[in-house]
């Protein structure tokens, strides 16, 4: 096809309105627009309002619909009438949407939709679009979910392990768990086993991972489903060097960021392999307790550290803590992840192991400390530890000394060389993946190939 008719192509992507299914997503996209599709990115409206960085560039557009959150925006809702309302309005402005691309004589060849709105998929087939559902979770962890919605996995508080095909034997503290605090109808838990609802009616199913790194997983699941692996996502990305060199064009945060140079600067100024990076993402908050434990453990370890903490987090740190470590501590609200662990100074990753921070830290072949805290992060820290062997599991109550020792030993210590040598390992692995003829490379490929070939 002509590169005429390739800009008339469109390619609509759905993510679910929050920053861990974001980020792949659009990595993705920014991949997918190197090869030659018009990508537009479908975002609710509360989101543009309050993303920060740049949302335009000639191959990526973005169109927000209403989520009907400004419909009654003070009134405090439920996990169940959030996603309720989020459900009703998306599905039906979604629908708008595409009637009036289609009134218009705009060309929509596909969409591809977070797994956990499965419901796109009848809006697509209704007005002649191709589906792809993108998982943003591991392989192994929706295979938990699965097993957990078709009823294949039961367990009480008196087990204490299970056992899955392709997995290794949990814990039952190893499994996803959302907190009844948080929701106590198992509201979001119900959500994410929707995904499984239609799987064998869509025409693509795309997993963030890559075969080697999950192959058993993998290969229980492609019996079932058409599942391609095209991960790390991040790592597409920087294959492709004009890709690399925008750092953030069309980023979509929804925080402020950071000085960038400022991070970088500071990290310029130390050794090799002698700073800990300390981020737990952005929804995972520490009990205060537990952020005061952390905060004496890092000034006990006598290491280097950057901390990331959330405006919403600060008061949770011990008075005056920001000057005291002023020399050696580095605390910032936010700041450019991929970048910070690609820095020769970074000897390890403090982390709540969730997914996309797993596999930025993996792509550089940086070692992890895990203090997992809900969700999918308690299955991640399980396989990080004992599956993939490129870091250890902090207990969530562990005290500062503790602390401190697992903090030194490995930035610093005789653990820290054998996580490292594994690290580069799965580095070089995700290369082989993303690289030419790899696997994720290949799936990749092979999707554009049939966007475009009509």
């Amino acid at each position: 096809m002509a590169a005429d008719g390739r800009r008339n192509l469109n390619l609509l992507v759905l993510p679910f309105p929050a920053q861990g299914h974001i980020s792949p997503s659009l990595a993705f996209s920014k991949f997918l627009a190197s090869k030659g599709l018009n990508i537009t990115i479908l975002t609710t409206s509360h989101l543009t309002k309050s993303a920060k960085g740049s949302l335009c560039s000639s191959s990526i557009n973005i169109q927000a619909i209403s989520d009907g959150s400004e419909e009654d925006k003070d009134r405090k809702e439920t996990p169940e009438e959030m996603l309720a309302r989020f459900k009703r309005c998306v599905s039906q402005n979604l629908a708008n949407f595409l009637d009036e691309m289609i009134e218009s004589g705009s060309v929509a060849r596909a969409i591809i939709y977070d797994s956990c709105l499965p419901w796109v998929l009848d809006i697509a087939r209704g007005r002649g679009l191709l589906a792809a559902s993108f998982f943003t979770q591991s392989c192994s962890v929706c295979a938990v979910y699965y097993h957990l919605k078709n009823g294949l996995l039961k367990f009480s508080d008196a087990d204490r392990v299970v056992s899955m095909p392709a997995l290794p034997r949990l814990e039952t503290g190893e499994l996803p768990v959302f907190p009844k605090v948080m929701d106590p109808n198992n509201t979001i838990m119900n959500f994410i086993t929707g995904q499984f609802s239609n799987l064998e009616e869509v025409d693509w199913i795309f997993f963030n991972t890559f075969d080697k790194l999950e192959y058993q997983v993998i290969e229980w699941m492609s019996k079932r489903w058409p599942i391609k692996t095209i991960g790390p996502t991040i790592s597409l990305s920087q294959t492709n060097e004009v890709i690399s060199d925008q750092k953030n064009d069309h980023m979509i945060s929804i925080f402020e960021p950071t000085d960038e140079e400022a991070c970088i600067e500071w990290l310029d100024l130390k050794e090799a392999n002698s700073v800990l990076y300390v981020s737990f993402g952005s929804v995972a908050a520490l009990p205060k307790e537990q952020m005061e434990e952390l905060a004496f453990g890092l000034i006990m370890s006598n290491c280097d550290f950057l901390w990331v903490v959330r405006s919403s987090e600060e008061n949770k740190l011990p008075p005056d803590f920001i000057s005291n470590v002023r020399d050696r501590g580095l605390i910032v609200k936010w700041c450019p992840q991929p970048r910070i662990l690609a820095h020769p100074a970074v000897s390890c990753f403090m982390t709540h192991c969730g997914w996309n921070s797993f596999l930025e830290a993996l792509s550089c072949g940086v070692p992890m400390m895990g203090m997992a805290q809900w969700g999918d992060q308690k299955t991640n820290a399980k396989f990080i530890e004992d599956v993939w062997n490129v870091g250890v599991r902090i207990p969530g109550d562990i005290k500062r000394e503790e602390l401190a020792k697992f903090v030194a030993e490995v930035v610093h210590g005789d653990k820290r060389k054998e996580l490292k040598r594994n690290a580069c390992k799965w580095k070089e692995l995700v290369e082989e993946a993303v690289g030419k003829g790899g696997s994720s490379a290949k799936n990749v490929d092979d999707f554009v190939s049939l966007i475009l070939g009509g």
